[in-house]
């Protein structure tokens, strides 16, 4: 008897949500090449930096991977999330673990495909906007670029930008004013404020 051959499904790590409505929940992320999730370490400076700025704000995750990042702002109280993805796998692990978490439509939605081109297809500026794309590939400048010709800034939004080291970003706007910044051995990551 000829037996079938097996395909080895990707396996899977997790995130945990650190506070708000799911603290301490933990959700299935795949565990691919090129998907880095946020440290926890990092995800919670970030928040603290962001205290009494979440609520009811609108969000886009311009490279979700994991969700960890737009999935902690619902959790805080966001009003939506924009995850976008490129990565297949991880965009319908997105899905599921909206599922998961019983979140609506209108409080979330998932965008599958290159976020720089994606950019295009979205018509409304949003509060808080998080830029956290794999390493070494200049998506930082692309993605600045993107965000403020499709007009999705306006005055008041935050972006939170998350890059390696040593990098100089070439497209920041002088009316975007950095607010919090910290650098570890290998990674910088800023938040800022649009000021006009």
């Amino acid at each position: 008897m000829k037996r079938g051959v097996k395909h080895k499904s990707p396996s899977l790590g997790s995130i945990r949500i650190i506070s708000g409505q799911w603290r301490g929940r933990k959700l299935p992320v795949l565990d691919a090449q090129g998907l880095r999730p946020t440290t926890d370490r990092t995800k919670e400076t970030l928040f603290n930096w962001l205290i009494g700025e979440i609520n009811q704000v609108t969000c886009l995750d311009m490279f979700a991977g994991s969700g960890g990042l737009g999935f902690e702002a619902l959790s805080r109280g966001a009003a939506s999330v924009t995850f976008m993805e490129q990565h297949v796998g991880a965009a319908q692990q997105l899905i599921n673990n909206c599922q998961l978490l019983g979140v609506s439509s209108s409080q979330a939605s998932v965008i599958k495909g290159d976020s720089i081109k994606e950019c295009q297809s979205l018509n409304k500026p949003f509060d808080l906007i998080f830029i956290d794309p794999p390493f070494h590939n200049g998506l930082v400048d692309m993605s600045i670029e993107a965000l403020v010709f499709n007009q999705l800034i306006q005055s008041g939004t935050l972006i939170y930008i998350e890059h390696e080291k040593g990098t100089t970003l070439q497209s920041l706007p002088k009316t975007w004013q950095c607010i919090k910044e910290k650098h570890t051995s290998q990674v910088s990551y800023a938040l800022y404020r649009v000021t006009g």
